[in-house]
């Protein structure tokens, strides 16, 4: 919607829908619900609340059917299974009806606080305000391993706005909302989708506390499955490295041939030491690192076409098992 167009009682009060994945959250799912509600009240805001519970074994699911009828403003997708934190993030948002909608984890890691400073960013025109983490309760690998994947996919990504240490929580227009809801990908990266659509952003910055309760979600493995997903969503470089290190390889097969030929021709150089079997070390080192490059290589090849593969079979993004207060489209 052109904010031109937007009436003067939209712009000065929004209707929010929040778009909260959830999974195996039940302590978290009280206490965020009623730290939304207070910001909400401060800043008179209509609002709905859109928890998409991923397929929770604990009591998640039973915990938000009480605030459901506490308040009718929750309403509640519940997943068949468990099919991932950002496809949850995608289910939200087809549903979600408010003129902005603001995505958050439920473990008040992103804290509701910051929510009218985004709104007043949102009403100054831009369409998406991203939170920034300047400072993160992490273990220091973890912190580690976000800095460098940012820059990773900053530095081989084509879209170069993407923003350093920020990630899902955020405030998205509704057009913007409108744009990412026509994504079809198997596997989204939604910090990557939401700076791809385009349109004016800026971010926040905020401390990122620790957890409220539990145990993180996201272990080093979905962590990596995370990060490859992004870099080989937004990005061809990997495949393009293939030819540069196989040009180099050449380079360097072609410079050690000369090498060897010169060993020969003049007797004085040794080529081998003298408790190694001449003819031997060279060929097993050789092979051994060219089978190896073959290997990553043909893996990377392989997560391209297994992408593609995935994508062809037009599976459905999730399947829904329960749906409560949600309207369809």
């Amino acid at each position: 919607m052109n904010r031109s167009r937007m009436s003067d009682a939209v712009i000065k009060k929004p209707s929010i829908s929040f778009v909260i994945p959830m999974f195996n959250e039940e302590e978290c799912a009280p206490v965020l619900y009623s730290r939304i509600l207070k910001v909400c009240n401060e800043i008179k805001a209509k609002f709905e609340l859109i928890a998409v519970d991923d397929g929770s074994s604990d009591r998640t699911l039973s915990v938000l059917k009480k605030l459901r009828k506490k308040d009718p403003r929750v309403k509640i997708i519940s997943f068949a299974r468990n099919f991932g934190h950002q496809i949850a993030i995608i289910a939200g948002l087809k549903y979600a009806f408010g003129d902005v909608v603001i995505v958050m984890d439920a473990d008040l890691q992103d804290p509701p606080e910051l929510i009218p400073e985004m709104l007043e960013k949102w009403r100054g025109g831009y369409k998406v305000i991203y939170g920034v983490r300047d400072e993160r309760e992490e273990s220091w690998l973890k912190k580690f391993c976000y800095k460098v994947f940012y820059r990773l996919l900053l530095k081989i990504s084509p879209l170069k706005n993407i923003p350093l240490d920020a990630g899902d929580f955020c405030l998205m227009d509704k057009r913007v909302v409108l744009e990412m809801r026509r994504f079809k990908e198997d596997r989204p990266f939604i910090r990557g989708l939401r700076t791809w659509v385009g349109f004016k952003q800026t971010g926040v910055e905020y401390h990122r506390p620790g957890r409220l309760a539990g145990k993180s979600k996201y272990d080093f493995i979905r962590l990596f499955r995370l990060a490859f997903d992004g870099l080989l969503s937004f990005s061809t470089l990997a495949l393009r490295m293939t030819i540069f290190v196989g040009l180099i390889i050449s380079l360097l097969s072609i410079t050690y041939a000369l090498y060897i030929s010169t060993n020969r021709v003049l007797i004085f150089f040794k080529v081998f030491n003298a408790d190694v079997i001449p003819g031997w070390t060279t060929p097993v080192v050789g092979i051994s690192l060219l089978m190896g490059l073959q290997f990553i290589f043909l893996g990377i090849l392989g997560e391209y076409v297994s992408r593609i593969y995935s994508q062809s079979k037009d599976r459905p993004q999730y399947i829904v098992d329960e749906k409560l207060g949600i309207r369809d489209r």
